[in-house]
């Protein structure tokens, strides 16, 4: 049965959207940040050998053309001030989120309401920095062993790093910027653009070598046909839910006696998300973008993690189905749906699931579900992510018609509409309540009696 909010939302009309001033400002908002995100992408870090660079990136490997670069937006292969990306953001709150669910000290700060929320966020920013300057020296080093510098040395090291460490705390800021003032958020849509940024220059490429013969007609329409299906088969996995009935007594509130109600708790067949392949996928890769850079100077344990663990081996794609897995139950159980705080919250507005006891119970029989229904959330993944990974790897198809950038792309495209639609509804709703109000009034009006 459609909830009165769902059939709301659905006759939600596209056209108030002229109308809605601020649905208007917060989109054009949005957009301007992230214009100035791509422009960033192309302003270069001081000191590197630009023709030099050209050639390499012509040349280069799947460290440039890999995720490392895709979730940067080509920066990273322009070298640009954006070079390092939201990565050490995300890699910092996913671990400051992670260690909040194993210290204490640290969930009974998430406990706290606001002043607690900012403390948190204080150290994702401390992280940040400390993940930020780590990668950017490596980088730095990477980019002198290959020789791409114009003037080697601890100046340009420095001025590297600072340059790369302020350009990943300015994208922080523009993706919180976009979270609060804008629509969507605005970590995901600064990836999101990175992604399809760089989509047009790898269609071209793609049907390019169509042309020239080196990739046949039939793997050309097989690369199409597999990006729709995959495309459809995550919109249909990200809509997917499992409700868990849960029943209300019948209580008073206030004056009134209201009846016994019945609803749904609904739990996604994948609760978290994006995050379980973005992270593996980051960690996975970086050995094979610091070992690009470092061009022939690749040490011999290097040179061992790459020839097993890189892109298309049989154990880097077992490693990161492993990794899939694990990110999405331990981020599912400990950030995105806790089964004891659920519980406990249900319990407290006097709710229960049928035939199972509140409290400790409860929390049992709700994660007896949740890990049932990561079964397939966490296989879903893992198949969306490496099956296109596979055929990639075969046909030479370019990295960005991967499972993971679909995913990501899929995602965010639907988490955005979905906060359009919002304020759509919000808009719509306030109109409606402010014309039955002047309908009262005039009703009112007219039925007053006449003074005498």
């Amino acid at each position: 049965m459609v909830s009165a909010a769902e059939q709301m939302a659905a006759n939600t009309s596209w056209a108030a959207l002229g109308k809605a001033t601020d649905l208007r400002n917060r989109i054009l908002f949005t957009l301007g940040l992230l214009i100035v995100y791509r422009i960033g992408t192309y302003l270069p870090v001081p000191g590197i050998d630009g023709a030099a660079l050209i050639d390499f990136v012509e040349q280069a490997g799947q460290g440039i053309a890999g995720m490392v670069s895709m979730f940067t937006g080509g920066a990273l292969g322009r070298m640009g001030i954006f070079a390092l990306g939201i990565m050490p953001y995300i890699s910092a709150s996913i671990i400051v989120q992670l260690l909040a669910a194993m210290v204490p000290q640290l969930e009974q700060l998430k406990k706290e309401g606001e002043q607690g929320r900012k403390k948190i966020n204080q150290y994702t920013r401390y992280g940040t920095v400390l993940l930020a300057t780590l990668q950017a020296y490596g980088l730095a080093a990477s980019l002198e062993a290959g020789d791409l510098v114009t003037d080697p040395g601890w100046y340009f090291r420095a001025s590297c790093v600072i340059t790369l460490v302020g350009g990943t705390m300015f994208l922080m800021w523009l993706g919180e910027q976009i979270t609060q003032r804008g629509v969507g958020n605005g970590i995901s849509l600064i990836i999101f653009v990175g992604i399809i940024a760089e989509v047009p220059a790898a269609l071209a490429q793609f049907f390019e070598s169509g042309r020239t013969g080196a990739i046949s007609p039939a793997v050309i329409v097989g690369v199409i046909l597999m990006v729709v299906a995959t495309i459809a088969f995550v919109v249909f996995m990200e809509r997917a839910l499992r409700k868990i009935t849960i029943q209300y007594p019948r209580r008073q509130v206030g004056m009134k006696m209201t009846e016994a109600q019945s609803s749904h708790l609904p739990v996604k067949v994948n609760p978290s998300g994006v995050i379980p392949a973005i992270f593996a996928s980051s960690l996975l890769l970086l050995p094979v973008t610091i070992s690009t850079f470092s061009g022939s100077d690749t040490g011999p344990v290097m040179s061992t993690i790459l020839a097993y663990f890189g892109p298309g081996q049989p154990l880097y794609l077992l490693f990161f189905a492993a990794m899939i897995v694990f990110f999405a139950y331990f981020y599912t159980f400990n950030v995105a749906f806790k089964p004891d705080d659920v519980a406990d919250n249900l319990k407290n507005q006097n709710g229960f699931v049928p035939g199972i006891r509140p409290g400790k119970k409860t929390a049992e029989y709700l994660e007896y579900v949740v890990n049932r229904v990561l079964v397939m959330g966490s296989a879903y993944l893992a198949a969306v992510c490496l099956l296109p990974e596979i055929i990639r790897n075969e046909f030479a198809v370019p990295f960005y018609f991967g499972g993971t950038s679909v995913l990501i792309v899929v995602s965010v495209t639907m988490d955005t509409i979905q906060q359009v639609q919002s304020h759509l509804l919000a808009h719509q709703y306030e109109g409606l309540i402010q014309k039955s109000q002047l309908r009262g009034k005039g009703r009112k009006k007219r039925g007053a009696p006449s003074r005498r």
